[in-house]
């Protein structure tokens, strides 16, 4: 933050522009976390629409088929949608807030809730990721064993015990990789939020 830097160095050369300077910070980082927290909804919106784009070009009749017979899975999907939609609310709503405060402390508070929503937005998506993921796999392999993988007596259930380690490896894969892509997305924004709630903890109006 070089303008920060730059209204500091004022600030400790003349005591008398000391009000003027905290007013200069606070409205330096008031509009920096309105933006970040702009961008947060922006790309929160995006990834809803492209991602849910992908999968409905991808979609075919085997899949529409599995869900058909897996309701469970097409209910948390369906939940899923509702979920995200519920945080790009809140993002909006934390958005519409930030951008009309004119206090320091409003802001931190604000910047501090923004923060837990997108938190708690990046660890709902690796839940789900894993769950849905461990779910498809299990009545995926379920489905193949009795179109015909299996061989006569064969115990279904030992099997399904014995795959269950790629199983939980394949969930934690993908929650990994979710985690991971929800890191690259979100990451930034969340660090330039700390560094704002950290200097606004230094002025503190």
């Amino acid at each position: 933050m070089k303008e920060l830097d730059l209204l500091k160095k004022d600030w400790q050369k003349n005591d008398a522009f000391e009000q003027v300077s905290e007013l200069e910070i606070y409205k330096m980082l008031h509009k920096k976390s309105s933006s970040i927290v702009k961008w947060i909804l922006i790309v929160s919106i995006l990834e809803f629409v492209v991602l849910n784009g992908i999968s409905l070009l991808l979609n075919d009749a085997k899949y529409d088929a599995f869900m058909r017979l897996h309701p469970f899975i097409s209910f948390l999907e369906k939940f899923n949608y509702v979920i995200i939609i519920v945080f790009i609310y809140s993002f909006y709503r934390n958005f519409k807030s930030i951008s009309v405060l004119n206090s320091s402390k409003k802001l931190i508070k604000h910047i501090l809730k923004t923060r837990k929503i997108v938190t708690y937005y990046i660890y709902w998506n690796i839940f789900i990721g894993g769950i849905t993921g461990a779910l498809s796999g299990v009545e995926s392999f379920r489905e193949g064993f009795n179109n015909g993988i299996n061989t006569e007596g064969t115990n279904e259930k030992a099997v399904l015990a014995t795959n269950c380690f790629t199983i939980i490896i394949m969930a934690l894969l993908i929650m990994g990789f979710i985690w991971l892509f929800y890191k690259l997305l979100y990451g930034r924004f969340l660090s330039k939020l700390k560094e704002n709630y950290t200097e606004l903890k230094k002025i503190d109006l």
